[in-house]
């Protein structure tokens, strides 16, 4: 079986070209990964998934652990195979699911009381709990659980939360089974206080994980504060660890992130975006339901290999969303996750090359331009 490990293959100023290797295969980095919190890509089956070049897709432990249920997860086999997804799973720890959808939370040093959203019924979640779950989903990649801090927040507040995540972080990696092929992350938490981002950081490698995450930002605080913490954050990780961007985001947040040497990301909005007809594309993000679409032969972005770029018109999509019809939803899903898949697909090559900057620089450009 092959061990976890992460390769460093080629570096353009901070920007990063990697790949990760598991007992579950192989990922390219930087990577997009696709967001499946039941166990599923919305929209899309796993093949689907599969097409569009995704190699990691994510899951989630507080959903999972309430609906069907880690055990009965387990005993089917796994969500590798409940999912039809023999490929890598990263599984989310479930602390942001609980501070934002739970009701009736409790918080202290051991863990979380909450109440399902789903049904009222009561829970407790801990780091140890939060890592037996995933192991029971044979998650490749398990997080630590952390604690998520609310923003705005002040000092004290951010220093207290982070301290309690740091805490948990170590119980987590003790709760951790290590197995050949699979690995732990930790999450740098710390609001938008480089000493406390610093802390967290030196914390969590002295613990010591596969990779690090990094946690508590894009919750609004803006696009320059993040960049801002990432400039300060990644230098302190180490360089032959992955780097995980938690949540993050539009195509112009992915490239900001590689140049200052992310190596992961992960975000609900290719998929949410084509549920609601927004296509993200090489002249930026279109709107099919606009009625400008209605008698647009033209495929949604030229040169995409998606079905629906390559089968289908503008005029055709925007029909499927006009009429509520849900291949509309499937296919515009696909081709987000597949315009993000070839944005990465661009950047590695790019670093490979020496050429990220004039990549970023050309691809904000034909945002720019618009439509033709």
């Amino acid at each position: 079986m092959t061990s976890f490990g992460f390769s460093l293959l080629a570096t353009n100023g901070a920007a990063r070209r990697g790949r990760i290797a598991s007992a579950h295969g192989t990922a390219e980095t930087p990577a997009f990964m696709a967001v499946g919190t039941a166990g599923t890509v919305k929209a899309m089956t796993a093949d689907a998934v599969r097409a569009t070049g995704t190699e990691i897709v994510l899951g989630n432990t507080y959903h999972l652990m309430l609906r069907p249920g880690a055990e009965r997860v387990a005993s089917l086999g796994g969500l590798h195979r409940m999912a039809d997804w023999p490929g890598i799973i990263l599984t989310d720890s479930g602390g942001f699911q609980v501070m934002s959808l739970a009701k009736l939370r409790k918080l202290d040093e051991i863990g979380v009381i909450f109440r399902s959203h789903i049904d009222g019924s009561a829970h407790h979640l801990t780091p140890e709990r939060s890592i037996a779950i995933q192991h029971a989903l044979d998650a490749t990649i398990t997080m630590a659980f952390d604690e998520c801090t609310k923003f705005p927040a002040t000092y004290d507040e951010v220093a207290a939360s982070m301290r309690l995540s740091m805490r948990w972080a170590a119980r987590s990696r003790d709760a951790f089974a290590r197995r050949d092929g699979y690995g732990q992350f930790g999450i740098v938490q710390g609001g938008i206080f480089p000493d406390l981002r610093a802390e967290s950081a030196a914390a969590l490698t002295d613990i010591g994980f596969e990779g690090y995450a990094i946690g508590g930002l894009a919750v609004g605080e803006g696009q320059t504060r993040m960049f801002e913490m990432l400039d300060v954050i990644n230098p302190l990780l180490p360089d032959h660890r992955p780097r995980y961007l938690m949540g993050v985001g539009t195509p112009d947040d992915l490239l900001g992130g590689i140049a200052r040497g992310i190596d992961m990301f992960d975000c609900v909005m290719p998929t949410r975006a084509g549920r609601t007809a927004r296509a993200f594309t090489a002249r930026g993000i279109f709107n099919l339901r606009n009625a400008r679409f209605a008698d647009d032969a033209r495929p949604l972005d030229p040169g995409c290999p998606c079905l629906g770029c390559a089968r289908h018109s503008r005029a055709y999509l925007h029909h499927l969303f006009r009429a509520e019809e849900m291949l509309g939803p499937m296919l515009l899903t696909a081709h987000n996750l597949t315009y993000y898949q070839r944005l990465m697909a661009g950047a590695r090559c790019a670093i490979e090359t020496q050429t990220f900057e004039e990549y970023a620089v050309a691809t904000r450009e034909g945002w720019a331009r618009g439509d033709d």
